[in-house]
């Protein structure tokens, strides 16, 4: 049996959070039933932030409680701070993450806190979630490199995954929030991690800013890294890293992890028609960089058929 690789979309959050149009409740559960209807397992549906800063985020509680298939899928929502996760709890979330930027000036700029600041607090919430017995993740964002410090050394990103572990996250995901790492630096970053996490599932996040998520990918499989997140056409960036643009499409991640014979559970040909939805949903211009060539592949396939 092919080994399986857990696809994480992160369309209905990291992909809508910087677009400029907001959607409804209504529109951004459509979505996500799109997704599942592709055999996508595991969503982040949605942050517990201010609606004044991420207003495309709002109504994020009512969504949670519409979602379908509660028990079989993998949802799960982002909550900046205490006051989030208790928002995320009270609406019902089994699963949330929390993000440490791993330098002083993204915490500074992304949240208004210092790094030791924002260490604390997001440990106090993963304390908090293991208490309430709900699943907490922890993002270790700008893993890579720093918009405003430049690159991140690797040993700091070590540590705070050992503590963010420690301080009661069941995963961390190592997040290339602006698209700047290559596959020798994730090599590097994660053979540090993998001396604090060494049979510890990690997850990572990668964006294609430069055309490396993939390359990325594969690095990141050396370091039995089993879990990628990815947004439906190349949704998205964090609308707080300047150069953020390009998250890695599902579509591009799905094709490769297929190819080389890994299981996602993810049928492409719906996951291609899905794409020309979220366009019409979001009016933005979407495909990934496989996009063309799958879309005529298929349509060649079912016109012979």
């Amino acid at each position: 049996m092919a080994e399986h690789i857990i696809i994480n979309e992160v369309g209905p959050r990291d992909g809508l959070q910087s677009q400029g149009k907001t959607l409804s409740v209504e529109a951004r559960l459509t979505l996500i039933e799109h997704l599942l209807g592709c055999g996508v397992e595991a969503i982040e549906v949605g942050s517990f932030v201010s609606p004044k800063a991420v207003p495309q985020m709002a109504g994020t509680a009512e969504l949670v409680a519409r979602l379908p298939r509660r028990d079989e899928i993998g949802y799960s929502a982002l909550v900046p701070n205490m006051r989030g996760y208790e928002l995320a709890r009270e609406a019902g979330t089994r699963s949330i993450a929390v993000v440490l930027s791993a330098t002083e000036t993204m915490n500074q700029r992304n949240i208004n806190m210092s790094l030791a600041q924002a260490r604390a607090a997001s440990a106090q919430v993963l304390a908090r979630a293991r208490e309430d017995g709900i699943e907490a993740r922890a993002y270790v964002a700008v893993a890579f490199e720093c918009p405003f410090e430049g690159r991140t050394p690797a040993k700091v990103v070590a540590a705070l995954t050992e503590e963010m572990l420690e301080a009661g996250a069941g995963k961390v995901i190592i997040a290339d929030t602006i698209g700047a790492a290559n596959p020798a630096s994730v090599c590097e970053v994660l053979g540090q991690v993998r001396n604090v996490a060494a049979n510890l599932p990690l997850s990572c996040h990668f964006h294609d800013t430069r055309a490396m998520a993939l390359a990325n990918v594969l690095a990141a499989l050396e370091f039995d890294v089993r879990e990628f997140d990815c947004s439906i056409g190349g949704l998205g960036g964090c609308p707080f890293s300047p150069g953020a643009s390009g998250n890695l499409a599902t579509e591009d991640l799905v094709l490769m992890l297929h190819s080389m014979g890994l299981h996602t559970g993810i049928d492409l040909d719906r996951l291609i028609d899905s794409v020309p939805f979220v366009e019409q949903l979001t009016g933005v211009a979407l495909g990934g960089r496989s996009y063309s060539w799958l879309r005529r592949q298929r349509d060649r396939q079912r016109g012979e058929a």
